[in-house]
């Protein structure tokens, strides 16, 4: 077993291509960047259309419930709903069924602009499908589960052993 000074030496000395960490970064800001590159030639950015994939296509959703529902900040979402509400894809409206919220709903060009989000997160997944494996699907899917999970259970920086 080797002791805990042999382990920071080694985790110093690791290459990039052997942390975890660094995989994960480079693929997102990789995928990011190819959302956001498409979203530009639509006049929007890839905020925007997870905002637009993540609003009730026919009931709207409140305003409260988006944030925590895309892990984003309040005023992050807000600045992106204004936004939002001055292009035209979004109106506000009051809460039926509580008073003192607001229904964040579509507007037909809102919905024209998630129908090509959702075009593009399709196509990005029907290539990422066709060309891995179900067995590399299931694995990758496997580990990103058991990432989520130590960190939500703060087992990563709170454990005794590495």
């Amino acid at each position: 077993m080797l002791c805990t000074h042999s382990i920071f030496l080694y985790l110093w000395e690791m290459h990039k291509e052997e942390s975890i960490d660094h995989h994960l970064r480079a693929t997102w800001q990789a995928v990011s960047k190819m959302y956001n590159e498409q979203a530009l030639k639509q006049d929007s950015t890839m905020a925007t259309a997870f905002v637009l994939l993540n609003i009730d296509y026919e009931k709207g959703t409140p305003s409260t419930s988006l944030g925590p529902k895309m892990g984003m900040e309040a005023t992050s979402l807000s600045r992106i709903l204004k936004n939002m509400q001055d292009k035209g894809v979004i109106y506000r409206q009051r809460n039926p069924k509580d008073g003192r919220g607001v229904l964040i709903k579509l507007t037909e060009f809102g919905k024209e602009k998630r129908a090509l989000a959702r075009e593009f997160v399709l196509r990005f997944n029907n290539v990422i499908r066709n060309n891995v494996t179900p067995e590399q699907l299931n694995s990758f899917f496997e580990v990103m589960k058991t990432i989520d999970i130590l960190i939500k259970e703060n087992s990563i920086f709170n454990r005794k052993e590495v």
